[in-house]
């Protein structure tokens, strides 16, 4: 019974001291996997150990907003004393952390206290006004330009930004990715034209027959040679040696099909050969 008792005395000192709850019914915590006991007599917190910012502000002038608009002072009218006193406070409490981002401060609290001094004088009117000119003039003058400014940034910030709200969407469209031949002129056509006609004129013999041509057989025979073929030669649709007559209805026919987008006549560049496939894929 002794025993228990001894064991229980340092659990209810402990929990009498504010001590954490005990961890496994014996240590009180546990320490890289060891059981802790006792709380170590030379603990040391550093002050710094834990810092919470409740309020983040971007320069003295939203600083000194910050004041004015919490206590409900109104803009026009500041009390200087109290404002002064607050802010001063505040720069005294980051200088201990931050000397650098005082220092901006500083400079402002140097102005509240010019401000707050001129106040106590006796007022000076100006030349030509009735009216004595109040201090904190500027000073308001300054925080209406950076409030005006600030809300405005707000109103921005909630609209809808790429990156933040929306993500831009891209689509890669096989079909464009094909590449598109340039289109033939009519005269590089006519030029085609002339040398075929030219080596008709070199295999014809003199027939005297009449023959009836109908341009629509012709374009259902360009047709069916274009047909399972992904290009042909210009030159290839022609024959020469069946005179200048079918030379000119073969043409024709071409034409046509042209004409109501059958085929597509095309060329890799300019000067070289002339082809021509069909403009749709037979079913």
């Amino acid at each position: 019974m002794s025993s228990a008792s001894e064991a229980e005395a340092p659990v209810a000192q402990a929990q009498d001291q504010g001590m954490p709850n005990v961890v496994d019914q014996v240590a009180l915590a546990r320490l890289y996997g060891e059981p802790l006991f006792a709380l170590p007599n030379d603990l040391y917190i550093p002050p710094d150990a834990l810092e919470v910012f409740l309020e983040a502000f971007e320069g003295p002038l939203d600083l000194l907003l910050y004041l004015i608009r919490k206590q409900n002072f109104n803009i026009l009218d500041i009390p200087m004393v109290g404002v002064t006193k607050q802010y001063l406070a505040y720069v005294d409490e980051i200088r201990s952390r931050n000397l650098e981002l005082a220092a901006e401060y500083l400079l402002m609290a140097a102005m509240l206290i010019e401000i707050k001094s001129r106040m106590l004088l006796p007022p000076k009117k100006q030349e030509g006004s009735e009216e004595a000119e109040d201090p904190r003039a500027e000073l308001v003058r300054r925080l209406l330009e950076y409030e005006q400014m600030k809300m405005a940034g707000a109103r921005l910030s909630q609209l809808p930004q790429y990156g933040r709200d929306f993500l831009r969407a891209q689509v890669y469209i096989e079909q464009s990715l094909q590449p598109r031949f340039p289109d033939v002129h009519v005269v590089e056509l006519q030029e085609a034209w002339r040398d075929i006609m030219k080596r008709a004129k070199l295999v014809q013999h003199h027939k005297i027959t009449r023959e009836e041509l109908s341009v629509r057989e012709y374009m259902s025979m360009v047709l069916k040679t274009l047909q399972g073929r992904r290009f042909v030669e210009f030159e290839e649709l022609f024959e020469p040696e069946r005179g200048s007559t079918v030379l000119v209805v073969t043409f024709i026919a071409l034409l046509e099909l042209a004409k109501e987008t059958l085929i597509e006549i095309t060329q890799a560049e300019a000067f070289a050969p002339i082809y021509v496939r069909l403009a749709y894929t037979p079913a």
